[in-house]
């Protein structure tokens, strides 16, 4: 049998109150990355209210004070700088933009066959969503139509990022839990990972880390919700 050799980094989100730009998750990058220079390929396509050439400094901001360098795929041919990178790394904002432009370059299998034979991955908040096996657990409006909702499938599990227990007085409207509920109505089979701000999963191989302070509340239909700790495998539990 074929060693799984993914490597994923999903973030919950991108900025955490106190913190600047992703820097609540810099040691986890740098653990992720290594200290070897890498040439990161960008997805910046969830961005919609500001450019890609914005988004791209942004990220590239953060990530060469690590000593890793970024190139947007909008810089050229997507498929091009993909394929001549040393790893991909997928911004937040909405996902379903995101899903769609993936699917409108035609980089959906392509970036499911790099990682799967050990490209490295990092995702936070949409790009979390895009490693599930469908975006069904986004909190994004649809503002947009992709081609499918079927989404990278490079884990098993379903994540909603920035995941809240919050239910504001006087508010009548679905929890993020009622929403969730929903969801397994319908899918039986999958389990959906609460992932709280802050809040990572680290994907190596077969083991599925949660990392960060908070814990994760893990849903399935017809079980009680519960909370893991940070440190637990989530290949664990979640079979």
């Amino acid at each position: 049998m074929a060693k799984n050799m993914k490597n994923l980094l999903l973030l919950s989100n991108s900025t955490t109150h106190g913190y600047n730009y992703l820097e609540h998750a810099l040691d986890s990058i740098k653990g992720f990355f290594g200290d070897d220079h890498k040439a990161i390929a960008f997805i910046p396509y969830a961005g919609v209210t500001f450019s890609h050439d914005d988004y791209e400094a942004k990220v590239a901001n953060v990530f060469s004070s690590l000593g890793y360098s970024i190139n947007s795929v909008h810089n050229g041919i997507p498929r091009d700088i993909i394929e001549n990178s040393d790893a991909i790394a997928v911004g937040g904002g909405n996902t379903f933009q995101l899903l769609r432009t993936v699917y409108e370059y035609e980089l959906l299998e392509l970036i499911r066959s790099k990682v799967e034979t050990g490209f490295q991955y990092i995702g936070w908040s949409a790009g979390a969503n895009l490693a599930c096996p469908t975006i069904r657990t986004t909190n994004d409006m649809p503002i947009v139509e992709p081609r499918s909702f079927q989404a990278l499938d490079l884990v098993d599990y379903q994540i909603n990022p920035h995941y809240l227990d919050a239910h504001p007085e006087g508010h009548h409207g679905e929890t993020r839990e009622q929403r969730i509920e929903e969801y397994l109505v319908l899918n039986h089979d999958k389990y959906v990972v609460g992932l709280r701000e802050g809040s990572i999963i680290h994907v190596n191989g077969d083991k599925h880390i949660l990392l960060g302070s908070k814990q994760a509340r893990i849903f399935k239909f017809g079980k009680k919700a519960y909370e893991i700790e940070p440190g637990t495998d989530l290949s664990t539990i979640l079979v």
